[in-house]
């Protein structure tokens, strides 16, 4: 009972659970309809995602556990709430206490400019069904961010602080690969640490992840087989501001000009300050014309002058 190959419904429960984190994360609810209807961004954070397969003692078929605890999506906020989950047939039909921590949060922001999300979990076991008294696996704190600003390269961050402990032992997680804890009569559990991922437009984090095969041959359950995951969180780039549709600025460089001619020869728009000889007219005309007749009376006296000296 401690194969690690897992049964078909809990492979189908993974595919559609907590192992679509880092590829494709669940569609979460914004403040206009997302980033590509009204350019508002997307978030959303878990403190635990479970898929579950469940074989119980006095039935030939398994039960899904599928659940997500402290789920938000932009903008909400949770805390502590819903940590438990109920399996029929399993420990008497009373709730399963999946989840047990002093803190339990979980939240999410998203608006045109950014979008960004948290999980967060301290002093916190996770149980199983038929395991009521044994932790799955305790954790002093882990946490999960995820933040995406438009302009802005996304952001994952995970964290898992503090000792952890898997069915009883402490566990040396290591950042180069699952880290496995086999307890003889109980089952095998399989440690991921802190799994991120990013794209130009999404950030996805999950700060602990557990792949789970245990037969506890108690309180009618058999086997449970499946995969957790810790605090996770996910986001997506707002669309950004949308393109204006105001025409262009002129260009600073280029003035605008204007025309002073009334003439017919002048284009409109174009500057001119000459006068044109050819209309026999402008601002001096006057002047010239006295002056040449002042001059002319001037030469008529002085040639009468002459004239009579000459006569005398």
């Amino acid at each position: 009972m401690n194969s690690n190959t897992f049964r078909m419904p809990a492979a189908v429960l993974l595919a559609t659970g907590a192992m679509a984190l880092l590829t494709a994360p669940p569609a979460v609810a914004t403040g206009g309809g997302g980033a590509g209807a009204g350019g508002e961004g997307k978030a959303g954070a878990v403190v635990l995602r479970a898929g579950l397969d469940v074989g119980l003692l006095n039935k030939t078929v398994d039960v899904p556990l599928k659940a997500t605890l402290n789920e938000v999506s932009a903008p909400e906020t949770a805390e502590k709430t819903a940590l438990t989950v109920t399996l029929d047939g399993v420990e008497g039909n009373r709730p399963v206490s999946v989840l047990r921590a002093d803190v339990a949060t979980s939240k999410a922001n998203a608006d045109k400019n950014r979008a960004e999300a948290e999980a967060n979990l301290a002093k916190a076991s996770v149980h199983v069904p038929g395991l009521p008294l044994l932790s799955l696996v305790e954790v002093e704190k882990v946490t999960s961010k995820a933040v995406c600003e438009a302009g802005k390269k996304p952001v994952a961050s995970a964290n898992v602080l503090g000792k952890v402990t898997a069915l009883g032992k402490k566990v040396t997680l290591s950042a180069g690969g699952p880290t496995k804890l086999e307890v003889p009569g109980v089952g095998v559990v399989d440690l991921e640490l802190s799994g991120t991922q990013t794209t130009s437009t999404t950030a996805a984090a999950a700060a602990l992840r557990l792949k789970v095969s245990v037969n506890p041959l108690n309180l009618n359950v058999a086997q449970v087989e499946g995969e957790i995951v810790l605090a996770e969180a996910h986001c997506e780039t707002p669309a950004g501001p949308a393109p204006s549709s105001a025409p262009p600025a002129a260009d600073p460089d280029v003035k605008p000009q204007t025309g002073t001619g009334t003439g017919s020869g002048i284009a409109s728009g174009v500057t001119t300050d000459a006068n044109l000889a050819e209309t026999g007219g402008g601002s001096l005309t006057p002047y010239v014309a006295g002056g040449a007749l002042f001059l002319l009376g001037i030469g008529g006296v002085a040639l009468l002058v002459t004239r009579r000296g000459r006569a005398s």
